[in-house]
């Protein structure tokens, strides 16, 4: 699935395209809108962007849930060498250390990404800083040429920022 970013200047705009991309077979729930107007959003019923899209939650969770796995293997190998449950504790002690480790590492790195800016948005934040508007519309394969055409058509104001995969990558540390 792509995500494309479009930025408008104003409300009326986004709701009018808000309409228009539920028009089109766009739910509101791959529909979602970034602003410092959050007011008008709701008073529009415009979808705006939850704390999953507005923050880095599931990157950094996904990496402390790698840096928790990598842990969980050298704490296992430690409890194997040196038997601190006894001779014969049995797997399910092994398989407890080993789920504990790695969805401690996933919630600790979820605890750091709620204090960080999604690094997507980001990007726009001096426009959302201006009083601009971040559209963010998820669409399938076969949607995407169909969604561009309709907006470059009715929605000249409002300019393609990029597109990029809805896929979170945790391991792109370039734009960290």
């Amino acid at each position: 699935m792509k995500r494309m970013y479009y930025l408008t200047d104003s409300l009326d705009s986004t709701e009018q395209i808000s309409v228009d991309m539920r028009q089109q077979g766009i739910a509101n729930w791959r529909f979602h809108v970034l602003s410092k107007d959050e007011a008008g959003l709701y008073e529009r019923r415009i979808h705006s962007a939850n704390d999953f899209q507005q923050l880095d939650i599931i990157r950094f969770g996904e990496r402390g849930a790698v840096v928790g796995f990598i842990f969980a293997i050298l704490v296992t190998i430690f409890v194997l060498n040196f038997k601190p449950f006894g001779p014969n504790p049995g797997a399910l002690i092994y398989l407890a250390i080993f789920g504990f480790i790695t969805m401690f590492g996933a919630w600790v790195g979820g605890l750091a990404g709620i204090a960080s800016e999604n690094h997507k948005i980001a990007l726009y934040r001096n426009e959302l800083e201006a009083g601009k508007y971040l559209i963010m519309i998820d669409v399938r394969k076969g949607q995407e040429e169909r969604v561009k055409a309709l907006m470059e058509q009715q929605h000249p104001e409002a300019k393609l920022m990029r597109v990029d995969s809805t896929f979170t990558n945790p391991f792109n540390f370039a734009s960290a």
